[in-house]
């Protein structure tokens, strides 16, 4: 999954019609409904400011508004571009100006999947990664081996008496594997908890 951190902008023209593509970074429902009315307020005059978030490392939380214009020619060509690029914690709206010309529905779909898949090219994506934070706890005639396993993840506490101990940042998806190969290099003579999952 994928996320931003800052907003982007695109503007484009179709038959006279004057777009302008937001993409902006929230967290909440709450964030995003504020993001959306400052835009309105921005652009008081405009015809239509349609729009999808989508919220949630699942992208289970999602909303889309066609403001305004024909039914799902907006709201979802925009939600369809931000999950198939696997967004998520951020606010797509696109504000139209009306250029007296008619697109059609096929015109708008393409307007506004345009519309946001420009913004979203445009946009550095910080990937989301998720970490666990492992204890892991050994002997000292493995240590050799296990520091260099471990050398390129992140170690956040390091402490030492009957035996070695220490904490490091993991990325999840990467745990249970990382797992088998300590207990394997090790001989078994190793413990290991999980003392937070799923941490970005």
């Amino acid at each position: 999954m994928y996320t931003i951190d800052k907003e982007y902008i695109y503007e484009y023209e179709i038959k006279r019609s004057r777009f302008i593509s937001r993409i902006y970074p929230v967290e909440t429902v709450d964030e995003a409904m504020d993001f959306l009315q400052q835009i309105r307020k921005l652009h008081y005059d405009a015809t239509h400011n349609c729009y999808s978030y989508i919220i949630g490392e699942d992208q289970s939380v999602y909303k889309q508004s066609d403001d305004g214009e024909p039914s799902q020619t907006a709201g979802i060509p925009i939600y369809e571009t931000l999950r198939k690029n696997k967004l998520t914690n951020v606010i797509c709206i696109i504000t139209r100006y009306y250029g007296k010309i008619k697109l059609g529905a096929g015109g708008l779909i393409r307007a506004y999947t345009q519309g946001a898949s420009e913004v979203i090219k445009n946009a550095e994506l910080k990937e989301i990664i998720n970490f666990s934070q492992l204890k892991i706890s050994f002997n000292y005639d493995v240590s050799n081996e296990v520091f260099k396993h471990l050398e390129q993840y992140e170690i956040i506490s390091k402490s030492f008496s009957s035996n070695i101990e220490c904490i490091y940042n993991i990325p999840t998806e990467l745990v249970e594997e990382l797992k088998k190969q300590l207990i394997n290099i090790t001989r078994d003579k190793i413990s290991i908890t999980i003392l937070n999952e799923g941490i970005s």
